[in-house]
């Protein structure tokens, strides 16, 4: 077995290892791509910048030298001389430029060297990624000041905190009061929600007023479907002509209903989801289809941009997983007391108020022994129609006959594409 060198010594059997090379070399492409961008952008004359294209190249070798020498108080050392050429640097070019990027790269460019001996892949990867960072400047100066809103950077937080912050101090167990459902599965479908309503506001301003309508109810869809027909009800109300693109969007808000159950299918109980999926598949085909009617309707309207709006509903989302909760507990005594045929009965009177909290119920309940495939599918879709009821009150109260009757047939056919595979 070879002796391990000593630290503080370069053999020839470490000078001549094929790593060795390998890290030098990745120091020194890592310090030359670095380097390319910032002399691009170094300036001429005096005020021009302190560090280049040799010296970042420099600075990366000097960072893999001082890690093959295996000397902590070298590589400190080595750092310390890099932080005070970066403090220079920066003290000559305040005058003109306060940013410290240039000052902040070339210490970069020395850990980078440090990394590439040991770890050659991942100081290369770092360096691309800080090139296509410098690169960017002005494209990312852009999006942050013009093209994101004071709106969608608060709602980024908040998704961030409630996925990266509030997720992890949730318990994971389950709740025997909550029908054995536990709190942080519920809280991964709020966050869920939310994170859906986000792709869908960015959809819509990527795919602009076109689509705006049709989009907007997807997305909205997502928190409240019942909600979103009676606005659309409204809207078509006070603009007839919008009313074929309207229409599109109510439809659109169940294309996200079926959706949606799918997700809390996978979310509380994955195991029932080839059950019900022949009837979400065929009530979803059905509503997309009229949907898409509805939009080649709407297709020589300008439709106006809702870009500005909120990006998702955190209330409304977490009102959602709370209700969800209340929901199962409900459920899952009166399948205790009364079995399961009430059980049904009790998803269909909960449909009216929210259709996911109650499928959600049933789904939960479906691993009980006493369950059987037809008490998933039947309690989920009588759920459903008690649903569309609700929705078809909203539409014609909001939207009047025109609006009703047009969203009273695509949730018609919605209901006829979920209980064909049942009663087949």
């Amino acid at each position: 077995m070879p002796a391990t060198p000593e630290p503080g010594t370069l053999s020839l059997l470490t000078l001549t290892s094929p790593p060795v090379w390998v890290g030098l070399a990745a120091a020194l492409g890592s310090g030359l791509l670095i380097g390319i961008e910032r002399e691009r952008r170094k300036g001429r004359g005096l005020l021009r910048e302190i560090a280049g294209v040799r010296t970042f190249a420099i600075t990366a070798l000097l960072g893999a030298a001082a890690q093959l020498t295996g000397q902590p108080w070298l590589i400190a050392c080595g750092a310390l001389l890099v932080v005070l050429l970066a403090a220079i640097g920066y003290w000559r070019s305040r005058g003109h430029d306060p940013g410290i990027v240039t000052e902040l790269s070339l210490f970069v460019s020395y850990v980078i060297g440090v990394t590439a001996i040991d770890h050659p892949q991942i100081a290369a990867g770092v360096a691309v990624v800080i090139t296509g960072l410098l690169a960017a400047r002005s494209r990312l100066h852009r999006f942050s000041t013009q093209v994101l809103t004071t709106e969608e950077v608060h709602s980024a937080l908040v998704l961030a905190g409630s996925a990266l912050v509030i997720l992890p101090l949730i318990p994971d167990h389950p709740l025997p009061a909550w029908a054995g459902i536990e709190p942080r599965g519920l809280w991964r479908l709020a966050v869920l929600l939310m994170a859906l309503q986000a792709a869908g506001h960015v959809a819509l301003r990527v795919a602009g007023p076109r689509l705006g309508l049709a989009l907007s109810g997807l997305v909205a869809g997502f928190v409240s479907s019942t909600a979103t027909i009676a606005s659309m009800g409204a809207r078509a109300r006070q603009a007839p002509e919008l009313r074929p693109a309207c229409v599109a969007g109510a439809l659109s808000s169940n294309v996200a209903t079926i959706l949606q159950l799918a997700l809390v299918a996978v979310a509380v109980r994955p195991s029932v989801l080839p059950t019900i999926a022949p009837s979400l598949a065929g009530a979803g085909a059905a509503t997309l289809v009229a949907a898409a009617w509805s939009l080649w309707q709407a297709r020589r309207v300008n439709l106006p941009s809702d870009s500005d709006g909120a990006v998702f509903s955190f209330r409304k989302s977490v009102g959602f997983a709370l209700l969800l909760s209340g929901t199962a507990a409900a459920m899952a005594w009166l399948n205790q007391h009364a079995g399961s045929t009430a059980a049904g009965l009790g998803a269909a009177l909960a449909g009216f108020a929210d259709v996911h909290a109650a499928c959600a119920s049933v789904f939960t309940l479906a691993g009980q022994a006493t369950a059987h495939p037809i008490d998933v599918r039947v309690p989920m879709l009588l759920a459903l129609s008690a649903n569309s009821i609700s929705k078809l009150v909203g539409a014609w109260a909001m939207g009047g006959p025109a609006y009703g009757t047009r969203v009273s047939l695509g949730l018609a056919a919605m209901l006829a594409g979920g209980w064909l595979p049942v009663l087949l």
